[in-house]
């Protein structure tokens, strides 16, 4: 059946499938083609309806196999069959996922965009690991910031902005380039014991944890599969049962205290 030109961009959030919208599964179940990225958890990929087709147009650091031009063009070339198009990313389209790109290629084409907002990866971790974004007398905003930049360029971030010690700073992507945004960070005086939480695959059974501080922890990630978020600043410290870089998240059971 066709349908008039239009394509959903569409959030899975950060891979539990528990965490999607209620829009979002609706749109799954509906859809005649899913054009989806490689950080689409398997779990969610399960609601896809089995009637859809799947085209995979997923990238790696370092390893573009799709281009963004060509994604693109796919969308554009599937909505003009007609075909129910949905285009899922992980986490949020509009943060960190090029969604307001693909939207205006695809508006330059003529075809309708509509936004299906997922939970992005900061708000997953936080509520899987208790680590809160904001917290009152410990941070009292939040940055989101990139950690790569296309094609390997430099990072230009606002080091002396970020490094504020009553704001937590939350970096997606930031796994290879983690010493020098630490040692900027650091530099620009944000003190090297900060607490430092690093989550691989948050939300899923996948997911593996870190916390360190600023000073060490780019030794201590090396092994960690992506994707990698960082969450930097004193509300790491409130990470259940535990003692970091001299802040102390509450008051230690006695028989974790006795190992502390």
């Amino acid at each position: 059946m066709k349908h008039p030109a239009k394509v959903h961009l569409v959030g899975a959030g950060p891979g539990d499938p528990d965490l999607l919208t209620v829009g979002a599964l609706r749109l799954l179940q509906e859809a005649d083609v899913v054009v989806y990225d490689r950080l689409v958890s398997p779990q969610i990929m399960t609601l896809v309806s089995p009637m859809a087709g799947r085209i995979a147009v997923g990238k790696a650091p370092g390893a573009h196999t799709v281009p963004q031009d060509e994604i693109n063009r796919i969308l554009i070339e599937q909505a003009r069959l007609g075909h129910k198009v949905v285009r899922l990313k992980g986490g949020d389209p509009l943060v960190f996922g090029r969604g307001s790109e693909e939207g205006l290629a695809l508006r330059a084409a003529g075809i309708a965009v509509e936004y299906i907002p997922g939970i992005t990866a900061a708000q997953g971790v936080a509520a899987a690991t208790g680590v809160p974004l904001t917290h009152r007398g410990l941070a009292s905003g939040v940055r989101y910031v990139t950690g790569h930049r296309a094609k390997d360029a430099p990072l230009d971030l606002d080091w002396a902005g970020l490094a504020d010690p009553d704001t937590t700073v939350v970096v997606y992507m930031g796994a290879a380039n983690m010493v020098r945004i630490a040692d900027q960070l650091i530099a620009h005086g944000l003190p090297p014991e900060t607490p430092v939480m690093a989550v691989s695959c948050g939300t899923t059974p996948q997911e593996q944890r870190v916390i360190s501080n600023l000073a060490e922890v780019s030794s201590k990630v090396q092994a960690l599969p992506a994707p990698v978020l960082f969450v930097i600043g004193k509300v790491v410290s409130l990470y259940p049962a535990s003692v970091v870089a001299g802040y102390f998240a509450h008051p230690l059971p006695p028989q974790e205290a006795a190992h502390a």
